[in-house]
């Protein structure tokens, strides 16, 4: 019998020097969504002063710090052993994935050659990673919108998104859940993949299963997340766009689970007036 999801083991990877010790709980609670962290280890050269406020974290976490010299001024040597440490955790067949937890583009062959020997991959880093070290994981999550801090801190007036327009028109979206939070808009290339990720996977109704949806959203686009547009759930992000998909909601009698069905909501005919002088045509 296939392993439940929940069961999956990961190997979690911390680059210190790419990561602030304050997002590292709401990163480890991301991760237990995929998983249970059984290794934790973080790389740095712990001699520096910069990386002193992982202490703490480290204890209340139970994350085992790796200590790596930096051998020449200006290099970061600690992504050497953490590529090391995580061929050497793959041939011990201790899990069944990855969280490389860094912004910096020099693991994205390693990325390439986990999954390529069926490991899961999950990414976790900054919005200014690099795409070729998003696109070599299965998912990446940005830390940005896992800052619990950020989402209970008021921004300034004027920075707090009054609505959040589509780009392409129609009525304006406002974002759900945390109003406080700076979201992306919902633009013409978003919304042209949600429409295809739709069309591919719908019966001959037109009908498409929210889950196979989702599933496919995160094959085509690793960092997808409806968190990045203001909204907690891919279902919600559906019915703000009520002007291009409509949204049904289904629940079986015995179980009373809902299951959730989008379809790419048809455009009007335009139906062609009769001209006002047309009983004067012959």
């Amino acid at each position: 019998m296939a392993q439940e999801v929940e069961d999956l083991k990961f190997a979690v990877l911390i680059d210190a020097d790419n990561v602030s010790s304050s997002k590292i709980e709401s990163i480890l609670d991301e991760v237990k969504r995929y998983g249970i962290p059984s290794i934790k280890r973080i790389y740095a050269d712990w001699t520096k002063s910069h990386v002193t406020g992982w202490k703490e974290p480290l204890l209340t976490h139970a994350i085992t710090p790796i200590q790596q010299y930096s051998y020449t001024v200006g290099k970061n040597s600690s992504d050497s052993a953490l590529i090391i440490d995580a061929m050497d955790i793959l041939h011990s067949q201790q899990v069944d994935g990855f969280t490389i937890v860094s912004s910096d583009s020099d693991f994205t062959r390693l990325a390439i050659r986990l999954r390529e020997s069926g490991k899961m991959v999950i990414g976790v880093g900054e919005k200014k990673t690099p795409k070729p070290f998003i696109a070599a994981c299965d998912k990446f999550i940005y830390i940005e919108i896992l800052d619990k801090e950020t989402a209970t801190k008021p921004l300034p007036k004027e920075k707090i998104p009054v609505e959040t327009v589509d780009t392409i028109g129609g009525k304006p979206i406002k974002p759900a859940g945390q109003a406080m939070q700076e979201y992306e808009p919902i633009g013409r290339e978003m919304i042209d993949l949600l429409k295809a990720s739709v069309n591919d996977v719908a019966d001959e109704g037109g009908w498409a299963p929210l889950a196979a949806i989702g599933g496919l959203l995160n094959k085509r686009k690793p960092d997808f997340d409806p968190r990045v547009y203001g909204f907690s759930k891919l279902t919600p992000l559906f019915k703000s766009l009520d002007q291009h998909f409509d949204v049904e909601e289904k629940s079986t009698e015995k179980t009373k689970i809902k299951h959730v069905y989008i379809k790419i909501k048809e455009k009007p005919k335009a139906s062609r007036k009769k001209p006002k002088n047309a009983n004067m045509l012959h």
